[in-house]
C-alpha cells in the first residue's frame, strides 16, 4: 500500500513538480492549494506526511501547522522562500518536523521524505517487541515501539525529531549531550554556527513534558556544555 503524501503550496508548478517526483518514488500524492483545503483533506484522509508551504493565501504554512498539530502528528516538512532564521525557528515552534528553503532541489527534498517518514512509521516498528523500547522517568513513560510519550497514561503529543531528542536523552541517563551533539545524531547533518535548532525544540519538549507533569524538570541544562536527564 502506498503512503500518501500531502502537499501544500498555493504555486501550482511546485505542486505539479512535487507530485511528479514524490510519484516517481512510489508515494501517493494529494494536492492543495491553501490551508483551509489542507485541514479539510487531513480530517478525511489517511495522510502520512504533509509538503507545507508556509507563504500562502487565506490561510499560512504556520497557522495551518498549529492547527493541524492540535490534534496529530504527522511528519511536516515545511517550505517558504525565505532564508531567515527567524522564520524556520518560527516554522519549527509551530510543530514542524523539518524546513526546507525555495528553490531547492526536489532530488534533498525526497530524501528529507524518506527520512521523515522512516523515523516516524519504520524505524520504531523493526523492535516491536523489546522492552529495552520502553523507558520510565518518575510518571513519564517513554515507549519507543510505538513512539509514544505519557504521564500517567495521558498521551503528550510530540512531534518526531522532538521524540528521538527526548529519547536520545533518556537512554543515554547522566550523560551530557552538547547542541552539536544532539543536532548531528538527530538530524543526521553537519551542524553549523548560529543554528537555534535544537534550542528550539528543547524548549518545546520542557513546556510539553512540564505541563503535564505539574512543573517537574526532566530535562537539565548543563550551562556552557549541553542538555541531559539526570540518573
Amino acid at each position: 500500500m502506498k503512503n500518501t503524501i500531502l502537499v501544500v503550496d498555493d504555486e501550482a508548478e511546485i505542486r505539479n513538480l512535487l507530485g511528479i517526483y514524490l510519484s516517481n518514488e512510489g508515494y501517493e500524492v494529494i494536492k492543495a492549494s491553501n490551508g483551509e483545503e489542507a485541514i479539510e483533506i487531513v480530517n478525511s484522509k489517511d495522510i502520512k506526511l504533509i509538503v507545507l508551504d508556509v507563504m500562502m493565501p487565506k490561510m499560512d504554512g504556520i497557522e495551518t501547522c498549529k492547527r493541524i498539530r492540535e490534534k496529530m502528528n504527522i511528519p511536516i516538512l515545511m517550505l517558504s522562500a525565505k532564508s531567515e532564521d527567524m522564520d524556520k525557528i518560527q516554522g519549527i515552534m509551530t510543530g514542524a518536523d523539518d524546513y526546507i528553503t525555495k528553490p531547492f532541489n526536489p532530488l534533498e527534498l525526497t530524501v528529507r521524505v524518506k527520512a521523515l517518514l522512516r523515523r516516524a512509521y519504520y524505524f520504531n516498528h523493526r523492535e516491536e517487541n523489546s522492552r529495552d523500547n520502553i523507558i520510565t522517568i518518575e510518571s513519564l513513560k517513554i515507549d519507543k515501539s510505538k513512539h509514544i510519550v505519557t504521564v500517567d497514561d495521558g498521551e503528550i503529543q510530540l512531534t518526531s525529531r522532538e521524540f528521538d531528542i527526548l529519547y536520545l536523552l533518556a537512554s543515554n541517563r547522566g550523560r551530557v549531550f552538547s547542541t552539536e551533539e544532539i543536532f548531528s545524531k538527530v538530524w543526521k547533518e553537519q551542524y553549523y554556527q548560529s543554528n537555534n535548532t535544537v534550542m528550539v525544540h528543547m524548549s518545546r519538549i520542557r513546556d510539553k513534558i512540564e505541563k503535564h507533569m505539574k512543573g517537574s524538570k526532566v530535562i537539565h541544562t548543563v550551562w556552557g556544555v549541553g542538555y541531559k536527564i539526570e540518573k
